[in-house]
C-alpha cells in the first residue's frame, strides 16, 4: 500500500500467454517430437511479440505518469496488434459460457492466427461489430437477483486487449490504495491493506458502501467525456462506444440503455 495515496511506480508484469488451437495436419503426421518442437517455436514468437507490445505500453505509461494532463492519440494499433489479441484470448476463461453467437474459448482456438488475423483487419478497417450481450441472472444472498452479461468470444477478446492497452495510461493515474479491477490486486490484497492500516494507524470508523445498480444507471455520454479526458484517439473511444450500444438479448428481445 503505498504512502500518501501515491500511484504504483510501474506496471504489474503479466504472465506470458500460451499457444492454444489445434496442430495442423502436416505436424500431427509428422509425428508428435515435430509437433511438440513447432509448438514451442509458436509459443516462443508469441511470448516475443507480447513482451515486444508491453515494451511500447511502458513508453505509454511512463508518459502518462510524466504528464497527468496528456491526451493520446494513437493506442488503436496496440490494439489491434495480433500479438495484443493473443494474449488477450489466452486470458479468457476456457469453460466460459457463449455468448449470443455460440463461439466458444475451444471452437475459436481450431483456427486460432486467421480468426485473430480476421479479427485485426476488421479492426482496422472499422467494420468490427460488437454484438448483443446476452442477459443471464445469478441469485444473490439477499434472495434477489444480479443481472450478468454474458459477452461473445470475439467482443471478451477486443475487450481484453483495449483494458491491457488502457492499463497503460490509467495505471498511471489511479492512486495506491486503489484496488478494484486493476491487474495484480484483488479484494483479497485490499484486505490485507485494510487490517496492515487498521493495526498500524488509529482508525475510528470503516465505511462499507456500495451504488446501487451503478452499472445499469451510469449515463454512457458522461463517462465517454471522462475517457475522453486521457483517451483522444477517436478509434478507441468508437470501439467503447461500440459496447456501449451493443444492446442486451434477453427473451428474444434486443433492448438499449443510454
Amino acid at each position: 500500500m503505498n504512502g500518501h495515496g501515491q500511484s504504483d511506480d510501474k506496471m504489474v508484469p503479466m504472465k506470458s500467454p500460451n499457444k492454444s488451437g489445434q496442430k495442423p495436419l502436416a505436424e500431427v503426421m509428422e509425428g508428435s517430437a515435430s509437433a511438440e518442437r513447432n509448438e514451442t517455436q509458436q509459443n516462443t514468437h508469441q511470448t516475443q511479440g507480447w513482451a515486444s507490445v508491453q515494451s511500447k505500453l511502458r513508453l505509454v505509461h511512463q508518459r502518462a505518469k510524466e504528464d497527468k494532463k496528456v491526451k493520446f492519440t494513437a493506442l488503436m494499433h496496440h490494439i489491434y496488434n495480433v500479438d495484443t489479441l493473443a494474449y488477450a484470448y489466452s486470458r479468457i476463461k476456457r469453460d466460459a459460457v457463449a455468448g449470443v453467437d455460440g463461439e466458444t474459448w475451444r471452437s475459436y482456438g481450431k483456427e486460432l492466427l486467421e480468426n485473430l488475423n480476421d479479427l485485426s483487419e476488421r479492426l482496422k478497417r472499422g467494420a468490427y461489430r460488437a454484438k448483443p450481450v446476452r442477459r443471464a441472472y445469478i441469485p444473490k444472498p439477499d434472495g434477489q437477483q444480479r443481472p450478468l452479461g454474458v459477452t461473445t468470444l470475439e467482443d471478451k477478446i477486443v475487450q481484453r486487449a483495449t483494458v491491457e492497452v488502457l492499463n497503460a495510461v490509467y495505471e498511471a493515474d489511479f492512486i495506491g490504495f486503489s484496488y478494484g479491477f486493476r491487474p495484480g490486486r484483488s479484494q483479497h490484497k485490499a484486505l490485507d491493506a485494510l487490517q496492515v492500516g487498521i493495526m498500524t494507524k488509529k482508525v475510528s470508523w470503516v465505511l462499507d458502501a456500495d451504488i446501487h445498480d451503478y452499472f445499469s444507471s451510469i449515463i454512457h455520454e458522461w463517462l465517454v467525456k471522462f475517457v475522453e479526458h486521457r483517451i483522444a484517439d477517436k478509434r478507441v473511444v468508437r470501439l467503447i462506444k461500440k459496447w456501449l450500444n451493443a444492446g442486451v438479448l434477453e427473451n428474444g428481445k434486443v433492448t438499449y440503455n443510454d
